[in-house]
């Protein structure tokens, strides 16, 4: 099975094109060497994906453990591929980036009418 089809299929990318991008843009190691879109996936293999979320890189780690049919469901997933990915690497992913000014943290509810008076003394 092609790699930019696996990492879709296993829902480790969004969508086959961004996989493609991923991998053409070098993002996207097997077993630490850089690799093509049409590159063939073998159990045991060890995938190496650079995401950049929240401006602070981390590196998430698959291990093929085995090709599915075709795109899987969430459930899934951890038949094809395991999540190796150590824990600082982890760690990084949760690190958010600084809120924007003026900006509420989403579920945080309305703003009173204390905060929407703040904000709008910000905004002018």
């Amino acid at each position: 099975m092609r790699l930019d089809l696996w990492l879709w299929a296993v829902r480790a990318l969004k969508t086959r094109p961004l996989a493609a991008a991923a991998i053409k843009g070098g993002k996207v190691k097997v077993d630490g060497l850089s690799a093509k879109p049409a590159h063939t996936v073998r159990s045991g293999q060890r995938i190496a994906i650079q995401i950049n979320s929240n401006e602070t890189p981390w590196v998430r780690t698959l291990l093929a453990v085995d090709l599915p049919p075709s795109r899987v469901g969430a459930k899934l997933v951890p038949q094809y591929a395991e999540d190796i990915t150590p824990v600082e690497e982890l760690e990084k992913s949760r690190l958010r980036a600084p809120l924007i000014q003026g900006r509420r943290p989403p579920g945080s509810g309305r703003p009173t009418k204390l905060e929407r008076r703040s904000m709008e003394e910000l905004f002018e």
